[in-house]
């Protein structure tokens, strides 16, 4: 491979990492808002590494964090900015990075076929679950006093299963019909 086309590559990388880390802030503006927000944020970060794969994913959802941090209002209510992320829901944020890299490793060992990706994406949903109750729990406790894992759950996890497994069917379908186009 030749050093331009190394260049156009790279440049063609950086704008698909961009494309979809606004698709992300896209997908948390169209938002319900509850304890936990209802938004597309779970779809866009699954859809972003099924079609860009782990590492150009895994970035993409980086680069929108990273924007939040800032202050910039790509976060669901258009909000930004570090007092989110430290909020009782900034851990379900952080659980989509955690999520993308997890999709990563798996797509390492596994390989991008789509039984594999599909199972990528339950276990990525597991482990933003995982995170963000724990940190929501952490971060309620200290502002409002103890809560039980039990409520935290019927709070910011189960009202919220049915629609992500239909969120993560409906990125299995994006990354099957558009997958070729992007790789």
């Amino acid at each position: 491979m030749n050093t331009t086309t190394m260049q156009q590559n790279k440049t063609r990388d950086i704008v698909f990492i961009g494309i979809f880390a606004a698709l992300i802030a896209i997908c948390s503006w169209i938002s319900i808002p509850t304890t936990v927000p209802f938004t597309l944020q779970t779809m866009g970060v699954f859809t972003a590494v099924g079609l860009l794969g782990g590492k150009r994913g895994s970035l993409a959802v980086l680069v929108y964090i990273l924007l939040g941090l800032v202050g910039l209002p790509v976060f669901a209510g258009f909000s930004g900015g570090v007092g989110v992320l430290f909020g009782t829901t900034g851990g379900y944020i952080i659980g989509f990075l955690a999520s993308a890299l997890l999709m990563w490793g798996i797509e390492t060992v596994c390989g991008r076929g789509k039984i594999v990706l599909a199972i990528s994406m339950v276990l990525g949903l597991v482990v933003c679950y995982a995170i963000g109750t724990l940190w929501f729990m952490v971060v309620y406790a200290k502002t409002s006093g103890a809560v039980g894992l039990g409520t935290v759950l019927g709070w910011c996890v189960i009202p919220f299963i049915i629609p992500d497994l239909i969120k993560i069917g409906i990125a299995l379908l994006l990354t099957e019909r558009f997958r070729k186009v992007i790789a």
